[in-house]
């Protein structure tokens, strides 16, 4: 009777010690990934103040703050776009890209291709290098616009995807037939944000040429070629 008695006590005894260590064993880890409604959280938020760059997230695919009006220092700098901690617009970012645009009528067409790059010397401030080539036929006759430009541009932030800009190249141009001569090229356009890192513009930009050229062969007298064209481009950059 005695045995029965301490063999029973035993076994609660053991049974016991499997519910408590079974109490602690750790439960498999809660899910800790944030609910997302299918967008990219911030695209609507109105500009911030030139401060701080924001701290760096790697988990979280918000659009980056963009600047508003505003001079700080800064330098080139590198993963602008979602998921970085720079936005378009903020000082140091680099732009590679280009544009292209064309023009149809009766006896007349115009093809035109631009690459570009460009850098945010300050928040909202870019310099661009643009070369520009633009080849029109007339009837039977066509020449090619060769430019090469310098265009400061300012680029003012509605939203953190959406930008208007307007700018002026100052440059050269070449006209086949005719020579090279000075170029100016006032633009105006938007830019909006695509995917993580690429920039979409279009731009409307009047270009204005003065280019000297001999009236006749062995002639001491010139003449200054006039030309200008009214041009509508869709460019996309990507930011770096």
């Amino acid at each position: 009777m005695r045995m029965i008695s301490k063999t029973i006590f035993a076994s609660i005894l053991v049974a016991g010690s499997t519910v408590a260590m079974a109490d602690d064993v750790p439960g498999p880890a809660p899910d800790a990934t944030p609910p997302t409604d299918g967008g990219t959280p911030g695209t609507g938020a109105a500009p911030t103040p030139p401060s701080e760059l924001p701290a760096s997230k790697s988990d979280n695919d918000v659009q980056p703050e963009v600047a508003s009006p505003g001079m700080p220092s800064g330098g080139l700098v590198s993963q602008a776009g979602v998921g970085g901690v720079v936005g378009y617009g903020r000082a140091g970012v680099l732009e590679l890209g280009g544009s292209a645009g064309f023009a149809f009528a009766s006896d007349y067409r115009s093809l035109n291709f631009s690459p570009s790059i460009g850098w945010f010397v300050a928040d909202n401030l870019e310099v661009s290098a643009i070369l520009s080539i633009t080849n029109i036929k007339t009837g039977d006759e066509q020449s090619t616009l060769w430019s090469a430009l310098i265009e400061p541009s300012y680029h003012l932030p509605f939203n953190r995807t959406m930008f208007g800009f307007v700018g002026l190249g100052v440059g050269a141009a070449h006209v086949s037939g005719l020579g090279t001569g000075f170029a100016v090229a006032p633009r105006i356009g938007a830019n909006f944000m695509v995917g993580r890192s690429g920039v979409l513009t279009p731009s409307l930009a009047y270009e204005y040429t003065t280019i000297e050229s001999d009236m006749e062969a062995g002639s001491d007298v010139t003449v200054v070629a006039l030309t200008s064209a009214v041009r509508f481009n869709v460019g996309y950059t990507a930011m770096w």
